[in-house]
């Protein structure tokens, strides 16, 4: 199981579609467009999470690779998924977007429609910002932790799966 965790902004989910097979990648935004046909509808947010849950058991249990694409900023969003990987027999992996709170809610800004009102962002970065303490992700119960800080980072990574 790998969990991005970002704000809205962060590049969650562009990282995903250039470091992992379309098929991998469970997008909370995807869940709730399938759902109620936009993908900003919060109203969708709880069946499209639950949605994404099973589909997430279902890939885990297969023994295929997850990518769960939301902010995943709150330690019960975590909890549930590392729930679904204790229960797979899987590790889990968080690689967190932590990009200054600048960088985020600009790139926020420039996505028209899609944008995330400013008070949610700032939301999500504080809960990011929770995250980082020396063996907090660890303690959740994370088996890696990758913390890329800056967009050089970001691109810098090259992802390398493994069995």
């Amino acid at each position: 199981l790998v969990v991005l965790v970002g704000a809205a902004g962060a590049g969650k989910s562009t990282f995903a579609s250039r470091h992992f097979a379309p098929a991998a990648i469970l997008s909370s935004d995807a869940f709730r467009e399938r759902i109620a046909g936009d993908p900003r509808d919060q109203g969708a947010t709880r069946p499209a999470f639950a949605a994404l849950h099973l589909a997430l058991a279902r890939r885990l249990g297969s023994g295929l690779t997850a990518v769960v694409d939301a902010t995943s900023a709150t330690v019960p969003a975590r909890r549930a998924l590392l729930g679904r990987a204790r229960t797979a027999g899987v590790p889990a992996v968080a690689i967190v977007l932590d990009l200054p709170d600048d960088i985020v809610l600009a790139r926020n800004a420039t996505r028209g429609r899609l944008a995330v009102p400013v008070t949610a962002v700032r939301a999500q970065l504080r809960g990011v910002a929770r995250t980082r303490g020396p063996g907090h992700l660890e303690g959740e119960g994370f088996a890696v932790v990758i913390r890329l800080s800056n967009p050089a980072a970001i691109e810098a990574v090259r992802v390398v799966l493994g069995r």
